[in-house]
């Protein structure tokens, strides 16, 4: 391939990613949320939880962001298929969908993007351990944020990914969320 071609392939793949702008995380339907969060809203949170879980753990919080950051890329593809969905379909592996995404993109575009995604589904690291960590708190934290709306199904979201988390410090974050509003951070500021 020309670098001409390598470039239109890595940009191919920026584009591709900009559709998790629009779609919806399709789990929370099943909870009566109307209008949920987009795939990138949740990622982006997820790599800052990441960040934090990973300051307190001792991993690499870049790290850790970076693999928060891939990790629901597939989904243009698939889209969010929520739990109860994966039990009567056999999805593609999240790492060939990411090869195919890839596959016309720049050699170490696709082998760096490639590296992420494989370390993220299979690797056993503090840092994969971390951001599946951030990956469960963030939609435990959205499940307070749909039940402060008034969305009460949210409730078995959030005790389900309350239950699976694994890290010290996900676990204490997650204690400390359930205990306040969404907005408690504001009234430090406030008269």
């Amino acid at each position: 391939m020309t670098d001409d071609q390598h470039a239109k392939g890595s940009v191919s793949y920026l584009m591709e990613m900009g559709a998790l702008k629009r779609m919806k995380r399709s789990g929370w339907w099943i909870a009566g949320v109307k209008d949920p969060e987009t795939i990138a809203e949740h990622s982006f949170r997820t790599a800052v939880i990441g960040s934090v879980l990973a300051m307190m753990e001792g991993a690499d919080p870049a790290r850790v962001a970076l693999l928060c950051t891939f990790h629901d890329t597939q989904e243009t593809r698939v889209g969010d298929i929520p739990w109860i969905g994966r039990r009567y379909l056999t999805a593609a592996k999240n790492e060939a969908v990411t090869a195919d995404q890839v596959s016309q993109a720049h050699p170490a575009v696709a082998a760096g993007v490639q590296a992420i995604v494989d370390e993220y589904e299979t690797g056993d690291s503090l840092e994969v351990m971390v951001a599946r960590d951030a990956d469960k708190l963030e939609c435990m934290i959205q499940g307070l944020e749909y039940l402060e709306q008034g969305y009460s199904n949210a409730r078995e979201w959030v005790d389900t990914t309350r239950a699976k988390l694994k890290t010290q410090s996900a676990i204490t974050l997650a204690d400390a969320a359930q205990s306040m509003s969404s907005l408690e951070w504001q009234r430090v500021y406030l008269p």
